[in-house]
């Protein structure tokens, strides 16, 4: 059990960190995009480096005082709100946004762990390069959130998640004790990587202040379409055409299933689908460059003439091709606006996901009378299969069904040997479903790693391992 910030621990905090280090307290910063969690406000404290982050941590472990990081506050498993936990710190990286450093020649740029993901993107342009980790809160969201999770979003295919992009960190261990890992090096075999153990820990092994990220040459032409599929099992022989193609030149590849064009028309948000009307299932794919197999338009003369794809449009403009990602990007959107009664973060393997679309709505309907949205990264194997009410009833008739529509979506993904969580991390959320599904092997050298580093257990209690079994 963790201590409270009272007074007195903020006025030996206050005595060694600058007065700019502690922000006025705004509502913002205790709530989460879902609504589901609601702790009371705190101390928020925002260190501008790693030595106050250092400062804060060694004072914090020796008055037993949890602390709960937060970067763009756009995490969806709670993994950034202290519920349960008695009046921690909350350790806002908002003072922590300088891009330190961007090399083109080493394809390296070294940024703070409060930059966002779109200010690591235009530092990268401005040299003549590209950071492809992308996905619809990068105006927000930041590096060190990224990181903690081990996001994925839309460029996986090609690039990989954010571990992939990821060279060194530099961070705060639980202790005090500053890392300075910003190795700028593909090849670095000197024992256990820590690196990669912080990264997805969501916090609870150390803090991370800054990183070393991959960029990578700018494409020198971008092309997308929305092709009509009849079939999930399509959509598979699609992507695998396309590669066979077009090769690691596919960016892209997104599989959206009717439903979410629907909600997009009935909330009002886009009336331009690209589609009209919009088939039952469509794959937005995007090739930056097309590889040596040939251009874009034979690609899709191609997969037409297999039979693959039944209609479809290819972007001829900049502006039509942010007029098919809008649709892409409008469909959470609209999930937000319709209320969702249970939302699933998956990942299953390629050969698996056709038959899980295939069987899993009968093993919900045995549960409850729902919607299915199910869109998401196909190429990578990531789908978000989400459950809303059926037409005229409201998400908050279906409060007490919400585990049990939950259990049956995961319990497949187990069967098939998928993962219930594939990008947005465990956070809070989804503790329970780790001790369900996950390996006990696994969950003991979890439980081993967090004790031996975090032994007063004040790095984020309670996300990823619930608090009282890390420790």
């Amino acid at each position: 059990m963790t201590n409270p910030a009272d007074p007195a621990f903020e006025a030996r905090l206050r005595a060694v960190l600058p007065d700019v280090a502690f922000p006025a307290v705004d509502p913002s910063y205790f709530e989460e995009p879902r609504g589901r969690w609601h702790p009371a406000p705190g101390l928020v404290v925002a260190p501008g480096n790693a030595e106050e982050t250092s400062a804060l941590v060694r004072l914090a472990a020796e008055a037993q005082v949890a602390l709960v990081p937060r970067g763009g506050g756009t995490g969806l498993v709670g993994g950034q709100t202290g519920v349960d936990v008695p009046h921690p710190v909350l350790v806002s990286l908002e003072r922590m946004r300088r891009i330190r450093s961007v090399s083109a020649e080493e394809d390296v740029i070294v940024a703070e762990a409060g930059a966002t993901l779109s200010e690591v993107q235009t530092a990268a342009e401005l040299a003549g390069r590209l950071f492809p980790l992308s996905y619809g809160s990068e105006g927000t969201a930041t590096i060190g959130g990224a990181l903690a999770v081990n996001s994925g979003g839309l460029n996986v295919l090609r690039y990989g998640t954010a571990r992939a992009l990821c060279l060194g960190l530099e961070a705060v261990l639980p202790d005090g004790q500053i890392w300075n890992g910003l190795v700028r090096l593909r090849k670095d075999n000197t024992g256990y990587d820590l690196r990669d153990l912080l990264i997805g820990a969501e916090g609870t092994l150390g803090l991370i202040t800054a990183a070393s990220l991959r960029l990578y040459p700018r494409p020198a032409s971008r092309s997308t379409a929305l092709l009509a599929v009849p079939s999930p099992a399509d959509a598979l022989r699609l992507l695998a055409r396309t590669r066979e193609i077009a090769g690691e030149a596919v960016s892209a590849f997104e599989l959206i299933s009717a439903q979410g064009p629907a909600f997009v028309a009935e909330t009002g948000i886009l009336a331009d689908q690209g589609l009209d009307p919009f088939p039952d299932w469509a794959v937005l794919m995007e090739i930056a460059p097309a590889g040596a197999g040939g251009s874009p338009q034979e690609m899709v003369e191609a997969v037409f003439d297999a039979g693959i794809a039944t209609d479809g449009v290819i972007a001829q403009s900049d502006a039509q091709r942010a007029a098919l990602w809008r649709l892409r990007e409008a469909i959470p959107e609209a999930n937000r606006k319709v209320g969702a009664i249970a939302s699933h973060d998956i990942a299953l393997p390629l050969s698996q996901i056709a038959d899980f679309i295939a069987r899993a709505p009968a093993r919900i309907a045995s549960v409850a009378d729902v919607r299915i949205n199910a869109f998401g990264h196909l190429g990578d194997g990531n789908l978000h299969y989400n459950a809303f009410p059926a037409v005229g009833r409201a998400a908050s008739e279906y409060r007490d069904q919400r585990a049990a529509i939950s259990h049956a979506v995961h319990d497949l993904v187990a069967e098939l040997g998928g993962s219930f969580s594939a990008e947005h991390g465990v956070g809070r959320l989804k503790t329970g479903d780790l001790e369900r599904y996950g390996d006990p092997a696994k969950l003991a050298a979890m439980r081993a790693i967090k004790s031996a580093l975090d032994s007063n257990g004040i790095m984020n209690p309670g996300a990823v391992l619930r608090a009282g079994t890390g420790t």
